[in-house]
């Protein structure tokens, strides 16, 4: 496996194609621990996140041989991962029922308050977010997707995207202002 460690993303691959085990694991520990971090985002807990990037590289090693080159490795096993998380969390609101829209007209203030907390408190309050918006908040602020796409992913409407997109980030306000006090 050692020996694996510095190849290409090519012939990573193609050993993967060639279905050669030690390419395949040596592809999962190169990308695992970056994918991993990127469905953590989508997922509740490390048991979902764990499922989801398991799900993840299931299907990045069905679907290899698919792969041109025209945009790098890991964003094409990135774009997978973001899929799969997608995909686990429209399953789970199929379950949950429909999240009523809402408006605020009121934002908190909360002036200086980045400069008194880390990113790990900011990704937390992120993913204490109801469900929804959360995940409409990373896929607009995070991954750059426009409400339209967005809307075709979630199987919701644009306006439905656009207000829960506004509705993370006066609840993500709110939550910031209680930390500023």
């Amino acid at each position: 496996m050692s020996n694996l460690k510095n190849i290409s993303d090519e012939e990573l691959v193609e050993g993967c194609l060639q279905d050669n085990r030690s390419f395949q694991e040596a592809l999962y520990r190169k990308y695992a621990d970056q994918m991993y971090s990127v469905v953590m985002m989508y997922a509740k807990d490390s048991d979902d996140a764990a499922d989801i990037l398991q799900e993840s590289f299931i299907n990045v090693f069905r679907k290899l041989h698919d792969f041109r080159f025209e945009s790098p490795l890991g964003a094409w096993i990135r774009r997978i991962a973001v899929n799969k998380a997608l995909e686990h969390f429209r399953k789970k609101q199929r379950k949950k029922g429909l999240i009523e829209e809402l408006s605020y007209e009121e934002t908190p203030k909360i002036d200086g308050i980045l400069e008194r907390i880390n990113a790990s408190e900011i990704v937390r309050l992120v993913n204490d977010l109801p469900s929804k918006a959360a995940a409409i908040l990373k896929l607009y602020a995070i991954e750059g997707y426009k409400h339209n796409e967005i809307a075709e992913m979630l199987d919701i409407s644009e306006g439905t995207s656009k207000s829960q997109l506004n509705r993370a980030r006066v609840l993500l306000k709110e939550k910031l202002a209680q930390i500023n006090g």
